[in-house]
């Protein structure tokens, strides 16, 4: 089932259910464009039309980040769970290690992305890692032609947002493997240079905090979150004011 939060819809999943529709989009060999957005997504949604439309014609739209939840409750269209995209990362290399599927990653800076390959070797034993490249291209092409040629199943695309979710809608046709994740700095955790908040911040949504403690320079981003919280709010107040018309 989708949920409309303001400008972006998202499909209100769990992970398991998540991970069921990727892996089965693997074995049909089905197109699948995984995005993953949070409060930042959903402020630049709201002023780039085009941005907004590659989030919401992506196929499983997960809902990175408390703010969404609690945005969802602003305006009344309650996304119960919160599947965040380097978790989702991790329970997809660990349905694909099953079944023994391939994965390229694709981002960061040199040298990351090996690094991350090699973890995810070893904790996911039958996963089989396809390829890698960074994220200092300045060719697209320089990218897909490795992409293709390696004949992964699924691609972590790490470039940033909006750099990825625009890379993968603009060569939708072109890319090879049926499934494109778009996970941000999620391969800098992957490779273990940049620590996940304890279980304890996870579980209460305070997984910024934690990341806010540890990088004070992160304040104006981590700033976006109330502003989004109060468009929700914004938002909600101007459709009950036409309803009531």
């Amino acid at each position: 089932m989708s949920k409309q939060v303001m400008e972006l819809r998202f499909d209100d999943v769990t992970m398991e259910q998540a991970v069921a529709a990727a892996m089965a989009a693997i074995r049909s060999g089905t197109r699948c464009r995984v995005v993953t957005p949070n409060a930042e997504f959903g402020l630049m949604a709201r002023r780039d039309a085009h941005f907004r439309e590659v989030i919401n014609s992506s196929q499983l739209v997960l809902p990175d980040g408390i703010g969404v939840i609690h945005a969802s409750r602003i305006v009344r269209r309650p996304i119960a769970e919160r599947v965040g995209g380097c978790d989702f990362a991790q329970a997809l290399c660990a349905a694909m290690a099953q079944e023994g599927r391939s994965l390229f990653l694709l981002g960061a800076k040199p040298g990351v992305a090996e690094k991350a390959a090699a973890n995810l070797e070893k904790s996911y034993p039958g996963l089989r890692i396809a390829g890698t490249r960074d994220g200092y291209f300045k060719d697209d092409a320089d990218a897909i032609a490795p992409v293709n040629a390696s004949g992964a199943d699924a691609v972590f695309v790490c470039l940033g947002a909006p750099k990825q979710e625009l890379f993968m809608a603009r060569h939708d046709g072109v890319l090879r493997p049926p499934v494109l994740v778009g996970l941000g700095g999620t391969l800098d955790v992957l490779a273990g240079l940049v620590p996940r908040a304890p279980a304890f911040f996870q579980k209460a949504g305070l997984e910024w905090f934690y990341r806010l403690c540890r990088e004070p320079k992160r304040i104006g981003r981590m700033a976006r979150l109330p502003l989004y919280l109060l468009n929700a709010v914004c938002w909600k107040d101007k459709g009950e004011k036409n309803d009531a018309r």
